[in-house]
């Protein structure tokens, strides 16, 4: 899917002057770098609600990963590529929740200039396919918050580990930074197969991935 000649010219714009440590929020400085981490899986889980129906109406963005599934091997390029990404979308989309956007209390889309946690995330997807990303690195995850609430961000998967683009922060974080609970997310062999990241099933409060996440 190719990103729109407008959006990917303001994309290439924003690529000056930033780098992969700005990325990451770490520093290039030191001896080598961290160990890979990645989120451990536990079988099979239920995809949410809202994500089953955006791909009824959506077939396209949810089509089986052709080839083997890969992490994508990183370079300060490509790390620049996604922060930027991350970056622009979340400056331009502004927090809305699917209740007042749709009168659903959870509807997913790609959206145009507002929409909630998942919406943010499916078009930082779509983003980053156009621009030569693999979607079987690029998953969608559910998690609890500090709050014990629903939230939704997209994990990319690399050769260096499991990392995090979230519409509440600009830094691109390992997944183990942050103070979440890991639900579920895609499996990188299909986008509408699910895997647990837990063996316990924790209760939200609310829905699941849904409500304005700022």
């Amino acid at each position: 899917m190719k990103i729109k000649t407008a959006v990917g010219a303001a994309l290439l714009g924003l690529l000056i002057g930033a780098s992969a440590a700005q990325a990451t929020g770490t520093s290039e400085e030191g001896s080598g770098r961290p160990k890979p981490d990645y989120a451990k899986t536990f079988g099979k889980a239920l995809p949410p609600v809202g994500f089953v129906n955006f791909c009824a109406r959506n077939p396209a963005e949810c089509k089986p990963v052709r080839g083997k599934a890969t992490k994508l091997a990183m370079s300060p390029e490509r790390w620049n590529l996604i922060y930027q990404v991350n970056t622009f979308v979340n400056g331009k989309i502004a927090p809305v929740s699917d209740q007042d956007l749709y009168g659903e209390p959870e509807y997913w889309a790609i959206p145009t200039d507002a929409g909630d946690c998942e919406d943010y995330l499916l078009l930082k997807k779509r983003y980053l396919e156009g621009l030569g990303f693999s979607a079987s690195a690029l998953l969608i995850t559910v998690v609890l918050d500090e709050k014990n609430e629903g939230h939704a961000v997209l994990t990319v998967t690399t050769d260096e580990g499991d990392f995090i683009l979230d519409n509440r922060r600009n830094e691109i974080r390992r997944w183990s930074d942050l103070d979440y609970t890991w639900l579920k997310r895609q499996s990188p062999k299909d986008p509408r197969a699910w895997v647990a990241l837990s063996r316990d099933k924790p209760t939200a409060n609310g829905i699941v991935a849904g409500g304005t996440d700022n």
